[in-house]
């Protein structure tokens, strides 16, 4: 047992709590799996949560105040960089257009059946050690690897459709079997996903993109009606034939992009799902029959952050990978890799130039076999010469916006601007060395010569 957990117990030895307090979820069901421990537990019991949070944080566990949540009967207490998380022993549903569940408290039986699944509904009493199965199937099915809802499944995904989502993911994670049934009740209860919130949903998805094996859940969500119910763009990737250069549709290409990747970088991980997601918006096809994407990756990067913002992704996330997806088909256009290249790529991307680089390695082998070459050793040779021989910062104009004014005799304005920008582009062509100020004065007469 994890010592956050041994501090619980040693605090509540010979109290009221002393017991009562039950494990339960994910840390009872990889501990029996022989899974590491998490960091962060889940307690259930039959009295009020928020009061034994506090009774915790009293006695000097936790190293801030609990927050409470009354209404759902929950409390969260941070203890030595562990999440805790107390239920007060609970039923609970969703009416039928309603982002909040409905919450009255219940005993622990009532409890292990509003689970998601059976070996989740799984208890182990923290004083004792003694393990409960109130479902009376969640041992059984813990051994034959299987996800099972502990009451009829359209019953628990009606009361929180989120647990459909969970599904796919706890598949994914364990490499569990669905129980007969439930694939048809998620088929059926897809739609039922619109009353969750974006933030929950997000959530889930972001766990699911970094697991080791993301690929099968992403391929679930398709099949089993669940992605297009929180991104529709990703259901139009589906089945959209890209010509003689690939064996697979958009989708599949993607999914295959993301399994190359298996990253648990989750900005990187989405970027490879998203990369080609402008694709069919943007699909032609020649009268030679040629099939072409013109300026899908500018198409997809705004995609990219519309989906990812809507499903409330921070704003820094979403820039990110809408900057992967723009420049995801640029080491491709031209036939050879330049310093000048090297500089460019190095301002433009900065710290996701080595991402980039990963994720066009993983698209070009997602490619019909022949396809696409990409020497990434000789690009990365390239990379770090350039890297040596200069930081990224001093690839921009030796020459302040003040100093270049300064030097104009000219205000604040576009051509300051635009003079700026002539001398970053002397920077990055080789013509002027970085932070060569004297290069950069005699560029900028030059410059203002060939305008007057």
């Amino acid at each position: 047992m994890n010592p956050v957990l041994n501090r619980i117990r040693d605090a509540t030895q010979g109290t009221e709590y002393d017991g009562r307090l039950w494990l339960v979820g994910g840390y009872v069901r990889d501990r029996l799996l022989g899974l590491p421990d998490s960091p962060d537990a889940d307690f259930v019991l039959e009295s009020d949560a928020g009061a034994a949070t506090r009774f915790l944080f009293e006695r000097g566990i936790g190293e801030n105040p609990p927050v409470v949540y009354p209404r759902f009967g929950t409390a969260m207490l941070q203890v030595d960089g562990a999440q805790i998380e107390f239920v007060t022993a609970r039923k609970e549903s969703y009416e039928s257009d309603s982002r909040k569940p409905f919450v009255e408290p219940a005993t622990l039986v009532d409890d292990a059946f509003r689970r998601d699944f059976t070996v989740n509904a799984l208890f182990e009493n923290l004083h004792s050690g003694e393990n409960r199965d109130p479902t009376g199937l969640g041992f059984s099915d813990l051994r034959s690897e299987i996800l099972r809802t502990p009451l009829e499944p359209k019953q628990t995904f009606s009361d929180d459709p989120l647990r459909m989502l969970r599904a796919v993911r706890f598949r994914g994670k364990l490499g569990f079997h669905y129980a007969p049934g439930i694939e048809e009740a998620i088929a059926e209860m897809a739609p039922r996903l619109q009353v969750i919130s974006a933030e929950r949903i997000r959530d889930e998805f972001a766990k699911m993109m970094v697991l080791p094996d993301p690929a099968s859940c992403l391929r679930d969500l398709m099949r089993l009606g669940l992605a297009e119910q929180f991104a529709p763009e990703l259901a139009a990737m589906n089945g959209v034939d890209q010509g003689t250069f690939h064996h697979l549709d958009v989708w599949n290409h993607s999914v295959a992009v993301v399994d190359n990747l298996k990253s648990s970088d989750l900005g990187l991980a989405l970027a490879g799902l998203l990369h080609d997601v402008g694709k069919p918006r943007t699909r032609t096809v020649e009268p030679n029959g040629r099939i072409r994407f013109f300026s899908h990756e500018v198409v997809g990067a705004e995609m990219a952050f519309e989906l990812l913002d809507r499903l409330r992704f921070p704003h820094a996330l979403c820039a990110r990978v809408a900057k992967l997806v723009r420049n995801h088909m640029r080491l491709g256009s031209s036939p050879e890799f330049t310093p000048t290249a090297a500089r460019r790529l190095l301002r433009d991307l900065g710290d996701d130039t080595e991402p980039l680089l990963e994720l066009c390695e993983a698209d070009a082998n997602a490619l019909k076999a022949g396809v696409r070459q990409l020497d990434l050793n000789a690009i990365r040779d390239q990379i770090a010469a350039v890297q040596t021989q200069v930081a990224v910062k001093d690839l921009e104009s030796p020459l302040s916006g003040q100093e270049i004014m300064e030097l104009l005799n000219a205000p604040a304005g576009p051509a300051i601007g635009q003079a700026k920008a002539w001398l970053t582009e002397r920077v990055l062509e080789g013509d002027i060395a970085p932070g060569d100020k004297v290069a950069a004065r005699r560029e900028l007469a030059q410059f203002k010569l060939e305008r007057e």
